[in-house]
């Protein structure tokens, strides 16, 4: 069966989590090829349109949760400015001609990654004295709606080392969102710090980083059936300092819906993009957005299969 097409907004911002995995067995991504990469996807965002909420890299794949913006946000002068960055030269000039098709570069996640990917590739094999494909196919996108649904997927991605029992506190872990915040104080202002927080912008970005770290360190103890959790004793070092449990009281995992839904969110949220995305789909039936257990208020696109 064919490939539907990549789901992508136009026209308008949205937010999505990618991942995209490595080609090579094993874990070919030890502590320099991690430092290489975070660094190359931190220099690439501050050249294309996009603001980076979080990330984490594995040892044969990463994850991305990026907003991705429309050009009408920028003036003509800032797109030439990433131009010179983009290319590591401030004298290139951008004519007016081109300025149309640099715009749309900036503006699109696949520019985006494709960038990522192969700058990465390259240094990859050079580094390793080898020749061809690095990464596996092609990378895996959801689009994500801001609030709820966004900090569920940030705090899915910033756990990724606590659930491979690679850390015992999610900050320990460097190539991730929570371990920049945490071990760099968010240098460069690299990260977002909205965090899909309600309310957010009546807080400061140190209440917002410690709500978010409540709401992470919680999720993080509960039991999924799927890798390690937090330890308790972790847990209840991080409880002493007066976390709320209100906000994960319901609140069960389902990481399948964060990779593989297509597009999560609110009922409304997800009926409206699967309208503006039908025709990609390959059926002749109309999808109905699924509401996901144990997120109270969050829908699907997909309908999984081996709901336990």
């Amino acid at each position: 069966m064919p490939r539907i097409s990549r789901l992508v907004v136009k026209e308008e911002d949205a937010i999505y989590h990618v991942i995209s995995r490595t080609a090579l067995p094993g874990f070919v991504l030890g502590d320099i090829e991690k430092d290489y990469l975070v660094s190359l996807i931190k220099r690439l965002s501050a050249v294309f349109f996009v603001d980076v909420f979080g990330f984490c890299v594995m040892g044969n794949h990463f994850h991305l949760l990026v907003k991705v913006k429309t050009s009408e946000h920028y003036s003509d002068s800032d797109v030439k400015r990433r131009v010179g960055l983009y290319y590591q030269d401030e004298t290139r000039v951008v004519t007016d001609g081109q300025l149309p098709l640099f715009r749309d570069k900036l503006a699109s996640l696949s520019e985006f990654m494709k960038d990522i990917k192969q700058r990465f590739s390259r240094y990859y094999n050079k580094l390793h004295d080898r020749r061809g494909y690095f990464w596996g196919d092609r990378f895996k996108s959801v689009i994500v709606e801001n609030g709820d649904t966004l900090i569920n997927c940030l705090a899915y991605i910033d756990l990724n080392p606590i659930r491979a029992n690679i850390v015992k506190s999610p900050e320990d872990y460097r190539w991730s969102s929570i371990g920049y915040h945490i071990q760099t104080g968010n240098n460069s202002d690299f990260l977002s710090t909205d965090f899909g927080l309600t309310g957010y912008g009546d807080m400061t970005e140190a209440e917002r980083l410690r709500d978010y770290r409540e709401f992470m360190y919680e999720k993080g103890a509960l039991e999924t059936g799927k890798g390690a959790i937090i330890d308790d004793a972790v847990v209840d070092r991080e409880r002493s300092k007066n976390y709320e449990l209100s906000s994960v009281d319901r609140l069960r995992r389902r990481t399948r819906y964060f990779t593989d839904s297509g597009i999560i969110g609110t009922k409304g949220f997800v009926s409206h993009y699967y309208e503006m995305f039908k025709g990609c789909f390959n059926t002749i039936n109309e999808k109905k957005p699924k509401k996901i257990s144990g997120l109270d208020g969050i829908y699907s696109l997909k309908r999984l299969v081996n709901e336990t």
